[in-house]
């Protein structure tokens, strides 16, 4: 299998420090972006060995599961850390460009678009997620042959911390309704019911469809370019930056993400505790605790 993974990444210490990107230290954007691009690597590409303690040997693994991985990393006006990560020259390809900083994630669609015909697999990741899970791609293959290539599975975003009322909080909880009510139809299958490995799952049409990211297989990729609305930067979504990396695919297909209960079938982690510590602050703590 061929992946072309896309990465939106800025940095800016005097934007301010509203976001992760605009914090006056570099070293935690840093850090997420390395290991962002290092999971991708060490899950998914043929970068991988079994170690043979018996013959003090390396020798292959998940031969039928590693997939030729290319990953570019896009930027803005030469505001990035790419100069201060620890990882080889061949990791990934860094595509540079002199976008609004806000409309960087419009550049990886760009990106997506000129690699038509070339891959299985077309992603889009902000630069502080991890995919650490060997299976995404066989799970969303599983979901695509099930329910057609017009619904699009997308992943929870998680938080982990070793301290706090929870050690894991999955952070893309519902908006309101009026928020994405003229950009999709929830009441349209608002469910899909499943079963794989004898366990039953069941995926909505989330009120909240962002995650950060989008992972679409060749047809859904060629589909949505063929859009009258493709690239035309719409930013109407909440932001500029969730409407990069939601917008267009809310638009295109019906998103599904797994109900609560099944919340793990396919996520992504964030990286940091940023939305952990509003808990029994800006969020109150309510239901079963642990």
């Amino acid at each position: 299998m061929r992946i072309l993974f896309t990465i939106a990444h800025y940095f800016n210490p005097e934007g301010g420090g509203k976001h992760g990107s605009l914090s006056k230290d570099p070293r935690p954007r840093a850090l997420a972006l390395t290991n962002c691009l290092t999971a991708l690597r060490g899950t998914f590409s043929k970068s991988q060995c079994f170690i043979d303690i018996s013959h003090f040997a390396t020798a292959s693994v998940n031969q039928n599961q590693v997939s030729d991985v290319d990953i570019v990393v896009c930027t803005t006006q030469n505001r990035h850390l790419l100069n201060q990560i620890s990882l080889p020259s061949n990791a990934y390809h860094h595509h540079a460009t002199n976008a609004a900083p806000m409309l960087l994630g419009f550049e990886c669609q760009a990106v997506l678009r000129d690699g038509l015909g070339k891959y299985d697999y077309y992603c889009y990741l902000e630069d502080d997620l991890i995919l650490r899970d060997p299976w995404f791609f066989i799970k969303l293959n599983w979901f695509t042959t099930q329910a057609g290539d017009l619904n699009l599975l997308m992943p929870n975003r998680y938080e982990v911390a070793p301290q706090g009322p929870f050690c894991k909080a999955y952070i893309d909880g519902d908006l309101i309704p009026e928020a994405t009510a003229k950009f999709q139809n929830v009441q349209d299958r608002p469910e899909l019911k499943g079963s794989i490995m004898e366990q039953g799952i069941l995926f909505r049409r989330p009120l909240n469809p962002h995650s950060g990211c989008y992972f679409l297989n060749s047809r859904q990729m060629a589909h949505w370019t063929r859009q009258p609305y493709f690239l035309d930067r719409d930013v109407s979504f909440v932001g500029p930056l969730e409407s990069a990396a939601t917008l267009g695919v809310m638009k295109t297909f019906r998103i599904y993400k797994t109900a609560p209960a099944y919340a793990g079938f396919l996520e992504i982690q964030h990286f940091g505790n940023a939305f952990l510590n509003l808990i029994g602050n800006q969020i109150r703590l309510t239901g079963s605790q642990p």
